[in-house]
């Protein structure tokens, strides 16, 4: 459901597995609901107590159920060498329009101890041991667990 009224802030929730989405309404194009991963890409990552931990640098989808997994937290380092790179489940994010940037209500403190990998030993994100441990990290429930398909896999019959 989205509800938007000028002057107040514009909440969606799409179900556990989506991303909340907060701010003042709907700038040009077609967001905030629907946008192309690029867009998001690159956003800052803001923790709880405020602080700056990074900045989105992927955002892995789930091709065969066809959702977002995960959003890859790219912080620290130099130039792209020495960063740690940090899976953070996309519904354990918050996109603020107002600020342009993603809220993760965790502290920086404990962003910083999560687990991580970097650009050269990726985890293998199809793994359920894996993704179950990363969701359980982020006090999440698993994305291919929160929603109920409705729908057979295939094409509709006419």
């Amino acid at each position: 459901m989205t509800i938007l009224n000028p002057g107040t802030q514009s909440q969606s929730q799409t179900g556990s597995a989506g991303a909340k989405i907060i701010g003042t309404g709907v700038g040009e194009g077609p967001g905030p609901d629907v946008m192309t991963a690029t867009t998001l890409a690159g956003n800052k990552v803001v923790t709880s107590d405020g602080e700056h931990v990074g900045k989105i640098s992927e955002i892995m989808l789930d091709v065969r159920g066809g959702r977002i997994a995960y959003a890859v937290l790219s912080n620290g380092g130099f130039l792209g060498m020495g960063d740690t790179l940090h899976a953070i489940p996309w519904s354990a994010l918050t996109l603020d329009t107002d600020e342009k940037c993603f809220r993760l209500d965790m502290t920086a403190e404990r962003i910083k101890a999560a687990p991580g990998f970097d650009k050269d030993h990726w985890p293998s994100m199809a793994d359920a041991q894996w993704g179950s441990s990363v969701h359980e990290y982020y006090n999440r429930r698993p994305y291919w667990q929160s929603i109920q398909d409705s729908v057979e896999d295939g094409p509709l019959e006419h």
